[in-house]
């Protein structure tokens, strides 16, 4: 039985979950009740209205997708931040909240934050590249459009992954498959972008035990190639552990 603190997809036929993917689910007809129900604040288990457990569901439902999420409205006012956007905040992520509004943690990117917002407003989507201490950090600004004629329209700020394979979504693969510890390790440094060699010199074992646990893992996975096995790995669903901490 897999674990990996991870709740895994009922069937194959939801893979791959893209960035792109869920920005199209969230489309504005489809957002509608979901803004209506984010707009009426959850006071705890007393409430049963329909509107606050479809609220819940909601929020619990975007904190299950290991990508950073934050709803806005108002042309940057933060209606919902989902957990990984919480967690990418907290982390120094180069958009941060300051007073419930969406703010660039440098000066040198607001304009171009501004521009954006500003611009879902009127209907354009853009791709945002920020920086924070020498790093480049995607964000997608996503217009949702308005709840009804003349009410105050809505954006998605989807933040970029980290990095192409997530360490979680590695062990999750590696688990499905039985691998080794070794074997997993060195699953994980070739989704670093590491070569057989270098893999070699990191874990201090010769090559040619290397490429014996790549033709293991390649086995085990059905991969026809290193190419296909990393691919594979980063087209996994976006996976966040169930061990972590409470928002």
């Amino acid at each position: 039985m897999v674990d990996m603190h991870a709740r895994a997809p009922a069937t194959p036929s939801s893979w791959p979950v893209t960035a792109s993917a869920v920005a199209q689910s969230l489309q504005p007809e489809r957002l509608t009740r979901m803004v209506q129900a984010f707009g009426a604040a959850y006071s705890g288990p007393e409430r049963r209205t329909p509107a606050a457990q479809s609220a819940r569901w909601l929020a619990l439902m975007l904190d299950e997708i290991d990508y950073g999420m934050v709803l806005v409205v108002d042309g940057g006012r933060a209606l919902h931040v989902n957990h990984a956007a919480r967690a990418e905040i907290d982390g120094g992520h180069p958009i941060h909240l300051q007073g419930g509004e969406v703010c660039a943690r440098r000066p040198a990117d607001a304009p171009a934050l501004r521009e954006a917002l500003e611009g879902a407003q009127r209907g354009l989507r853009r791709l945002l590249s920020l920086r924070e201490d020498g790093r480049s950090y995607s964000v997608a600004v996503v217009p949702l459009g308005p709840l009804a004629p003349g009410a105050a329209k809505a954006a998605l700020l989807l933040l970029g992954k980290r990095q192409v394979c997530e360490r979680l979504s590695v062990q999750w693969f590696a688990r499905c498959h039985a691998l080794t510890l070794a074997e997993t390790r060195v699953l994980e440094a070739l989704c670093q972008g590491l070569d057989p060699r270098e893999v070699s010199e990191q874990h201090g074992v010769g090559l040619a035990t290397v490429r014996t646990q790549i033709g293991s893992i390649r086995t085990k996975t059905g991969a026809e190639s290193l190419r296909d096995l990393v691919h594979r790995v980063a087209m996994l669903p976006p996976l966040v552990s169930s061990l972590r901490a409470a928002a």
